[in-house]
């Protein structure tokens, strides 16, 4: 059902994957959009799509997120033409999968850019707006292996518990001022974001794997209700629990063979 506002949603990493789902989901609510992604052609070509089906305003950023005056700037250029983002999914992230010391140090560098700092820029410069108004909503995107670290994903699970801790205190910090932040925990999932990252898909992995469509359903759920975190997928919360119930040394060697082999 659509909404009766025409709120802005701005959606990091929309050309595809998540990304161009929540971009779908939210066009379908009646919301209009701002996608942003380094992928000029995909963009346009989601943009024109959802245009046509929903009859929602869509607005196409090309910036590379990694570099932080990009985002600077992306902020100033939306201000400029009198747009107030009332949603916020941060979504843009790279994965890598390999022995720490086997891979190249730019690709780990590449993955704590991307993951770490630019998703603390984007979160801080709209933020503040959203502060200063009273009202807002930010969707920080992390992953379940936020929740403990991974032989062959070190770099990667480690930053996933930062977006993770950040989106637990923000919380906090910003319920009292009306923005509401909302952490989304996803498993494996069928968006195409382990091929980019090399990773290799174990049976255990396909058993697990979801679809990108009930994952984003859920993180718009969670978003609404204000929860502070959400793991989609019964599978995933039981290994949630496994975390949470058995010393380090099990779950760690458990979830090592189970994305490993």
């Amino acid at each position: 059902m659509a909404t009766t506002d025409h709120s802005w949603v701005l959606i990091t990493g929309a050309s595809s994957g998540f990304g161009e789902e929540f971009a779908r989901q939210y066009a379908e609510q009646g919301h209009s959009l701002v996608l942003v992604a380094r992928r000029l052609d995909r963009l346009q070509a989601l943009a024109e799509t959802l245009c046509r089906q929903h009859r929602v305003e869509v607005i196409v950023e090309q910036v590379d997120l990694s570099d932080i005056e990009a985002v600077v700037q992306l902020h100033r250029r939306l201000g400029e033409r009198g747009i107030a983002v009332d949603i916020l999914i941060n979504n843009a992230g790279h994965g890598l999968q390999g022995p720490f010391v086997d891979s190249p140090l730019d690709a780990a560098q590449a993955v704590v850019q991307l993951d770490v700092a630019s998703l603390t820029a984007v979160t801080h410069v709209f933020a503040q707006d959203m502060r200063a108004r009273g009202r807002g909503k930010i969707l920080l995107v992390a992953s379940l292996l936020a929740y403990q670290g991974v032989q062959n994903f070190a770099v990667y699970a480690a930053a996933k518990a930062y977006v993770l801790r950040l989106g637990e205190a923000l919380h906090r910090e910003l319920k009292r001022n009306g923005v509401t932040v909302t952490t989304l925990c996803p498993g494996m999932s069928d968006t195409g974001f382990a091929a980019a990252a090399q990773q290799k898909i174990t049976p255990a992995l396909k058993l697990l794997m979801m679809q990108p469509a009930p994952v984003v359903r859920a993180g718009i759920r969670a978003l609404q209700a204000a929860r502070i975190s959400v793991v989609p997928g019964w599978a995933n919360k039981a290994l949630v629990i496994l975390t949470w119930a058995t010393p380090r040394w099990l779950h760690q060697a458990f979830l090592s063979h189970a994305m490993n082999g």
